[in-house]
Formats: C-alpha cells, sequence, structure tokens
C-alpha cells in the first residue's frame, strides 16, 4: 500500500459535512470536517481520483506546515525554513497565493511576497540559483494562509479552483459558483434518478451540474491538474490521472431522466443555451423561455425534483424588500400547479421562506460567497382534485 499523505480539501462554508461524505464515498481515509474544509489521507492513487471525482471541494491541498509568524521577518524566517527543494527545481516555476483572517498585516499582496522572498532565499542557498514566479500558470501553486500570527503553507494539488469546470462561456448577473450548486443538488438527495427541473435557471449552472450528476461524469474529466507539473510527482501524477480518466469515460452513460432549464429573460437563455454546449450536455438539457410564476409544468416530463436559486433582491430597487415578498407570494402560487414534483429553494434572503407560503420539510443553512443563505426544502406538491361536475 502507497503511503497516505495527509491532505485538506477546500469548501464553501455550509457545505463542509457534503465534502466529507463524498471524501469518505471517494476513499479518503481520516476525514475529519473543520471551518471552511476537511482533512484527510489518501495516497496518490487515491488524490488522483478525489481531484478528477470531486463535484464539492474547490482545491485539494498538501499541507507543508503551520508556524508561529510575527511581522514581516516571521513570514521570511517560515517560508525560509521549509525544504522547497524537495518541490521545486532551479527552472520551476512558482506562484504564493496569500489569504489573510485577523492578522496584523493588511494585505495580502505583500505577505505573497515576503513568503516568496523566504522561497527564493532558500533555493539560492541550497541549489544555487532561484525559480521564477509565474502568477498566470505556475508550475507550483503555493497556498498561504495566515490567521492571526498563524501561517500555514501548502502546496496546490489542483491550480485553478477545482470549481472551475471549463463550460462557464457566458454569464449572467451572481452565478453560483459550480461546486455550490452540486452541493445544493446533492443536499436535495438528487443523484440523477428523477427528472429535475430549474424554472429559473439563469446562466445554468444546476442544470448543467445535475447533468454531469444523471450522466456519470466526474467535473474534473478533461481538465488538467497542478501536480502534473511537480517535479517529484508530475510524471507519476499524469500517468494516474489517465488511468481514472478512461476508467471514468467506461462509465459514462446516457442521461435516465429529463433535465429542464427554464428562464424568462432572454439573456438567460442565450447563456444556459451557450454554456450547455460548452459543456458537452446539448443532447441532456432541455431548454425553454418561460416565467416561473405564470407557466406550467412540462406535460411530457413525470414529477421529480425542483431545484432552483431565485433571486435574492436588492431592496434598494424592484420595489425594495417589499416587491421580492411580493415575488416570493408569486412564485409560491406558481409552484402550486407543479403537482408531484418536490422542491429546493437555495435563498439568501429572509423573506422567502414566508412569503413562499409553503410549508417545508427541510433547511440546511449554506453560504454562497458570504452571503448567509438557507436550502429550503419541501415535499411533492399535492394533487389537486377536480371540481365535482356541477359544482359552482
Amino acid at each position: 500500500m502507497a503511503e497516505r499523505l495527509p491532505l485538506f480539501a477546500t469548501a464553501s462554508r455550509g457545505t463542509e459535512p457534503l465534502v466529507a461524505a463524498e471524501l469518505e464515498t471517494l476513499g479518503a481515509k481520516k476525514v475529519r470536517q473543520g471551518r471552511g474544509g476537511v482533512s484527510f489521507m489518501a495516497n496518490l492513487d487515491e488524490a488522483m481520483r478525489l481531484i478528477v471525482h470531486s463535484r464539492l471541494a474547490m482545491r485539494v491541498l498538501y499541507p507543508l506546515g503551520e508556524f508561529e509568524s510575527s511581522g514581516q521577518e516571521g513570514l521570511y524566517d517560515a517560508a525560509s525554513s521549509v525544504p522547497w527543494e524537495d518541490w521545486l527545481t532551479t527552472t520551476s516555476t512558482f506562484a504564493v497565493d496569500a489569504t489573510l483572517t485577523n492578522s496584523e498585516h493588511t494585505h495580502s499582496g505583500f505577505v505573497a511576497l515576503k513568503i516568496k522572498d523566504g522561497i527564493v532565499d532558500r533555493m539560492r542557498k541550497t541549489k544555487g540559483a532561484r525559480p521564477d514566479v509565474d502568477t498566470h500558470s505556475p508550475d507550483v501553486q503555493i497556498v498561504a494562509h495566515l490567521n492571526k500570527n498563524k501561517l500555514s503553507l501548502s502546496l496546490d494539488l489542483c491550480g485553478d479552483s477545482l470549481f472551475k469546470r471549463g463550460y462557464r462561456i457566458k454569464t449572467t448577473p451572481a452565478p453560483l459558483k459550480e461546486t455550490l450548486a452540486a452541493a445544493v443538488l446533492m443536499a436535495s438527495g438528487y443523484d440523477g434518478s428523477e427528472p429535475l427541473a430549474d424554472p429559473m435557471c439563469g446562466s445554468g449552472t444546476i442544470v448543467i451540474e445535475a447533468g454531469y450528476i444523471a450522466t456519470n461524469r466526474p467535473p474534473g474529466l478533461k481538465r488538467h491538474f497542478a501536480v502534473e507539473r511537480w517535479p517529484s510527482l508530475g510524471e507519476k501524477a499524469t500517468a494516474l490521472l489517465e488511468e481514472v480518466k478512461l476508467e471514468a469515460t467506461a462509465k459514462l452513460r446516457p442521461a435516465p431522466h429529463p433535465i429542464l432549464a427554464r428562464d424568462r429573460d432572454e439573456e438567460a437563455i442565450e447563456a444556459v443555451k451557450r454554456n450547455v454546449v460548452a459543456a458537452g450536455l446539448s443532447t441532456v438539457v432541455r431548454i425553454e423561455q418561460a416565467d416561473a410564476i405564470h407557466t406550467e409544468p412540462p406535460a411530457d416530463i413525470s414529477p421529480g425534483l425542483i431545484c432552483t436559486n431565485p433571486p435574492y433582491g436588492d431592496r434598494l430597487s424592484a420595489g425594495g424588500q417589499k416587491g421580492m415578498k411580493t415575488f416570493y407570494f408569486q412564485l409560491g402560487e406558481g409552484m402550486n400547479h407543479w403537482a408531484g414534483w418536490r422542491m429546493a429553494f437555495l435563498s439568501g434572503n429572509s423573506a422567502f421562506e414566508s412569503a413562499f407560503h409553503h410549508r417545508p420539510i427541510k433547511r440546511t443553512p449554506m453560504f454562497n460567497g458570504p452571503i448567509e443563505c438557507t436550502l429550503t426544502e419541501y415535499g411533492p406538491q399535492p394533487v389537486k382534485n377536480p371540481s365535482p361536475a356541477g359544482a359552482e
């Protein structure tokens, strides 16, 4: 058995339990969820499977260490103490991505610069030359997080964040990150075994992620990863990734049930059309221009899951909060027509649930970036009995 490495998957706030469950399903060991991510153990084979198949993780990091760091000297000393010669060569390129939480420093770029200085001076001392910085496409991406005086340094196996699936060709205002859309679907119990409809689809993130789930397509099937360019592991990682992708390709399937994307906005319809094509799902996702408030469910699709991210609203426009309450009420009335469909709504407006006036069966807190949201789920809508003949 190959040695297992301590790794860390970053996650959108509120999705940590979902990420932990997904990692366990994908073979990770000693999974421990925390705030903002999940720690786990995996060997290189397992790690390559995880980065290809994970729908929910934002990044997968290999921690190099944690250090007490005070002032700019502390940043430099911590960085120069790491054996970078194990991970870099003098011809490698690298970049440092720094984030700060409650830090004495106010500029992440300054923190990244001091860490970079420590790295290049260490390499000069041990190898006689320094590697170059490439902020656009580095061979090795170094992630630094400074929380008060505690500095953590890690290597990013992925490079670009895993939410960047590559299909977002055209966008609309306030789109969901792909990883959050997948988390909403998974939290709602969607596994592709039922029809799905998004009546306010925007640029189509939810329906595309649903299409990937329904067709058993891993989100990392077509992308490359930073670990493939690491001097120490790149060749082996690339070979393992090719095996994982071949195996995944053999398990692709036709979508067993329809996926419907609707929106009333012409620009949104154009965006979802382009993005669905880029995602390779043009035969999977059906696209229609329609208003969620006033339209009936499709007669040729049996009931399944309605999953959507309705507008949160701007209190200074569009009628303010009063206007949003009216919209949510009308939306609730419109959903009365979807007999037999269960529903899941991710909303960042506290007025949504009461104005929507349906009785929820489950609430799950999530964050859409900095916005505190609730995923509210509803059981199948009741079938209304027709009025008796002759009734007035």
